[in-house]
């Protein structure tokens, strides 16, 4: 009896694109809070059958960008009321002090090099940005990349998820933030990577408690 040949499945890269696509839309607020998702219209703009667009938004939903009501389908999630950020931040405060720690204990040489330069990094603003929101949204970027170096190096995956789903509610709010106290947040990002270059593990802690304090006093003006 001949031995049947393997199949080899090849993963279709359309869902993945339909998915970027709509998160950039979310976070840009092109698809803003509260509004209703219209399947159809999203199909015909991208192209695509109504297929992609669901798993993407099955996806969307499980992020916490979306949500599926009965009799109404798909909205894009609203931004948070001044409880739920609260309540985002207390879970910072808990999971990220944490993971800073055992990134000061675990990360590897190249690790530590990463979360170093990422925190080095300067964002220039481009004469023809002159809202600042490109640069706003490029730094928001830079910020969320730090964070996830950090989270990366605890050498815990499921926490490092678990941060990046809290993190996306951040950036649903990030065209309302202050945008003056960048140049503080480049210094307690120096201090929190030094200490886990050094390898501190207690000074790594105290870092990023006291950043994730300070940023939380500093974008509550976005509730006024």
């Amino acid at each position: 009896m001949a031995a049947t040949e393997p199949i080899r499945l090849r993963r279709s890269t359309l869902g993945d694109d339909v998915y970027d696509v709509l998160r950039a839309r979310i976070l840009e607020h092109s698809m803003r809070p509260g509004d209703r998702v219209n399947i159809d219209a999203l199909a015909r703009d991208l192209e695509v059958s109504q297929t992609p667009i669901r798993e993407a938004l099955a996806r969307l939903e499980s992020d916490g960008l979306v949500r599926k009501r009965p009799l109404v389908g798909y909205t894009v999630s609203p931004l948070l009321t001044r409880a739920e950020f609260d309540h985002l931040f207390e879970m910072r405060l808990l999971l990220e002090c944490a993971a800073t720690r055992w990134a000061a204990e675990r990360a590897t040489p190249q690790q530590r090099e990463a979360i170093t330069a990422e925190a080095a990094t300067t964002i220039a603003q481009e004469p023809d940005d002159p809202s600042g929101w490109r640069w706003h949204a490029a730094f928001t970027t830079h910020d969320a990349r730090l964070h996830d170096l950090i989270a990366t190096a605890s050498g815990n995956p499921l926490l490092r998820e678990g941060l990046e789903r809290l993190h996306v509610h951040l950036h649903l709010h990030r065209r309302y933030f202050p945008y003056a106290h960048a140049g503080t947040t480049i210094e307690e990002h120096q201090r929190i990577a030094e200490a886990i270059e050094a390898a501190d593990p207690d000074a790594a802690e105290t870092a990023m408690r006291a950043h994730l304090t300070e940023a939380r006093e500093r974008r509550l003006t976005a509730f006024d």
